[in-house]
């Protein structure tokens, strides 16, 4: 077996041919490039010559190095190699803009007499268009794919060589088609709109899932070559495994990482999008937003805390007197099931819509007219300590006296929450239970960081005259925002609920819902109006920290064996990855960077908490989906990876908290393979 590995080791079949056309490829490409420069210099000139030269070096390893030898004795091998030639070579040859530096390094008599006429020839252009558009492309690039690794025609590839070097050109050219609506190298411009790319790149990469996912979970070899060949103490099945996860894991990675680039583009504005334009200039010429069409949020507001409240008191009714079987009963099935994922839904595409027709203030508003509500909530209170406890209690209750399948226990809760609303604020004034103790809200607080709505001014300017305060006062048509945020300090979602309060009593209509960028707020540490500065708010950092790690500690509990521990193994399991974890995280972020960063980093972890609560609740609202659950997985690291960048600025600060992010990433993907137990269902 030692004699093989090293046979197989040095086995450089080097191709004169293949390595002379490389050479000249990256010959005439330098030429062209250094011609260029001496015409005009980019700043991003380096970068697409690194880029087109470790194009053509990955193709050298993926065509001529004994990673070609080892593709006829190991499936993760050939593996490997077609995800470099699919994958990895096409995008960094389209990157470094090849078009311009190629001709360029031409002579010039060949270009024109001999390439340019051909290269004008209509047909030939009109075919090349055809070929680049991107659902040509895409058909090309997936019918390549999956044709390819269909056993008959992928084992004709391992017994004849021309077979197998037409399959790999195939995946060569279709990547390289597919790439271009993607990286768009210039002069070329193409006629699709930049957010296309967006599905577009999502689509590959739930196909190249389900090949992966083909190869791990097929229970059976797919290539008997390999079966036959036993070239090493690995099996056939295991090679196959680790083929799978070597096309899933940086495959994925390859789709989704461009994906988030370009929703960041998207999101950031037209004036972000230009690559010659300076983040300065933005910042000394600001556009303000338009304000979203959402003139009748406040006056919907009313008629969907009475719908809310109907069904509260069906789920109630039905959870004190109906069959105690949860799955035939509401309680058993709208809170816990479908309330929780559209909840999360809803902040991560609208904003805090539950927050906005909850049925608790409806109760509580009705019982303001018998309750004086004179005293102010206890200064020590006033932090985020208590609803971050109540919240770790509400995940050990939720297992240890199996919440969701006790219809009559779950009907007791909101009997509990809306005597609790009635109480708190019934004695102190404003909205103390909002504010001060309901976990509910404090959870949508902190996952609203991630939405792309928020209530703001439209022009600080006119609140610099204003002398009424009428957003945090009130006047006779509304009576100010309950929670004192007062609107020209404040700044993102913490705290507000949507109730639009502030939005009817503005007596100059400045202010509105208006239109951001998901997560923006948690790049800057500004003053927050009734908050301060998040770097500062230990309280706010922790419950943060404990909503993502709930999300991961409630996923793990539905799993297999961590779902039979008794009633004090849960406790513990509980309490140490709710609270403890969190808290000895915190610790080690201050230890290792500062307290400052340490409070900001919290709050990068934010969007992989959310995709951990959201690819969970889809698997009980809409059964097994592991494709879509790990992409959601994957989109929530890269954004928390993303954050946690632009907060440290060097690789050295980032360390820790991309540890931390990874190591969360890597718990959710083993929960997510876990067999789990489907409640609320028969």
């Amino acid at each position: 077996m030692e004699s093989f590995g090293a046979a197989a080791l040095t086995s450089w079949d080097i191709r004169p041919f293949s390595l002379a056309l490389l050479l000249a490829a990256a010959a005439v490409y330098i030429r062209g490039w250094l011609r260029g420069r001496k015409i005009v210099r980019g700043e991003h000139d380096g970068e697409r010559l690194t880029a087109f030269l470790s194009g053509l070096l990955l193709l050298f390893i993926a065509t001529e190095s004994p990673l070609d030898a080892f593709d006829h004795f190991f499936l993760a091998a050939h593996m490997a190699q077609h995800l470099l030639l699919m994958m990895l070579v096409p995008p960094l040859l389209l990157l470094g803009h090849p078009t311009l530096p190629l001709l360029r390094g031409l002579p010039k008599h060949f270009v024109r007499g001999g390439l340019g006429p051909f290269l004008s020839w209509p047909t030939l252009r009109r075919l090349f268009r055809f070929l680049i558009a991107p659902p040509v492309a895409f058909v090309l690039f997936a019918f390549s794919t999956i044709f390819w690794h269909l056993p008959p025609f992928y084992e004709a590839a391992l017994r004849s060589s021309w077979v197998h070097g037409l399959q790999h050109a195939s995946f060569f050219w279709t990547g390289i088609f597919f790439w271009w609506a993607v990286v768009r190298p210039m002069p070329a411009k193409s006629l699709w709109p930049e957010w296309a790319v967006i599905p577009y790149l999502l689509a590959a990469d739930l196909l190249n899932t389900g090949l992966s996912a083909a190869f791990v979970f097929s229970g059976r070899v797919l290539y008997p070559s390999y079966e036959a060949l036993h070239a090493s103490s690995m099996s056939a099945q295991d090679d196959q495994t680790l083929a799978g996860l070597i096309m899933w894991v940086p495959g994925s990675l390859v789709y989704l990482i461009p994906a988030f680039v370009f929703a960041m583009r998207l999101l950031a504005g037209p004036k972000l999008r230009k690559p010659a334009e300076k983040m300065v200039r933005v910042r000394l010429r600001p556009v303000v937003p338009a304000p979203a069409k959402t003139a009748w949020l406040p006056r919907l507001r009313r008629p969907a805390q009475v719908l809310m409240l109907s069904v509260a008191v069906a789920v109630m009714a039905d959870g004190f007197f109906g069959t105690q079987i949860a799955p035939l009963n509401l309680a058993g099935v709208l809170p816990w099931i479908y309330w929780r994922f559209l909840s999360v839904v809803a902040l991560l595409t609208i904003g805090n819509l539950f927050c906005m027709a909850c049925p608790f203030m409806l109760v509580r508003d009705l019982g303001r007219k018998v309750f004086p509500a004179k005293l102010r909530w206890p200064a020590a209170l006033r932090n985020k300590w208590v609803p971050a406890a109540l919240l770790v209690l509400y995940l050990w209750l939720y297992e240890a006296f199996a919440l969701w399948n006790s219809p009559w226990l779950t009907a007791w809760i909101i009997a509990g929450y809306f005597i609790a609303a009635l109480i708190v604020d019934g004695v102190f004034r404003g909205a103390s239970f909002c504010k001060y103790v309901c976990p509910i809200g404090q959870f949508h607080f902190i996952t609203s960081l991630l939405s792309p709505r928020e209530v703001r001014v439209r022009n600080p300017r006119v609140c610099k005259s204003c002398a009424s305060y009428d957003c945090i006062r009130g006047n006779e048509h509304a009576r100010g925002c309950e929670l004192y945020l007062f609107q020209p300090k404040k700044e993102g979602n913490l705290d507000c609920t949507f109730c639009l309060d502030c939005v009817k009593a503005c007596p100059t209509g400045n202010v509105a819902v208006f239109p951001v960028i998901p997560a923006a707020t948690i790049l800057k540490d500004p003053y927050r109006s009734s908050i301060g500065r998040l770097s500062k708010r230990t309280d706010w950092a922790v419950l943060a920290l404990v909503i993502v790690f709930g999300a991961f500690v409630n996923a793990a509990a539905m799993v297999h064996p961590i779902m039979m521990w008794n009633l004090w193994r849960m406790a513990a399991f509980i309490l140490a990855g709710a609270a403890l974890l969190p808290l000895l995280v915190f610790t080690a972020l201050r230890v290792l960077s500062s307290s400052e960063l340490a409070h900001r980093f919290a709050f990068t972890l934010v969007p992989l908490g959310s995709a951990m609560w959201l690819a969970h609740l889809l698997f009980h609202a809409a059964g097994p989906q592991i494709s879509v659950q790990l992409l959601i997985l994957g989109c929530g690291l890269l954004f928390t990876l993303y954050l946690a960048w632009r907060i440290a600025q060097k690789w050295t600060t980032l360390l820790p908290s991309a540890v931390v992010a990874c190591g969360l990433y890597a718990a959710g993907v083993w929960i997510l393979f876990q067999p789990m137990q489907m409640r609320g269902l028969m």
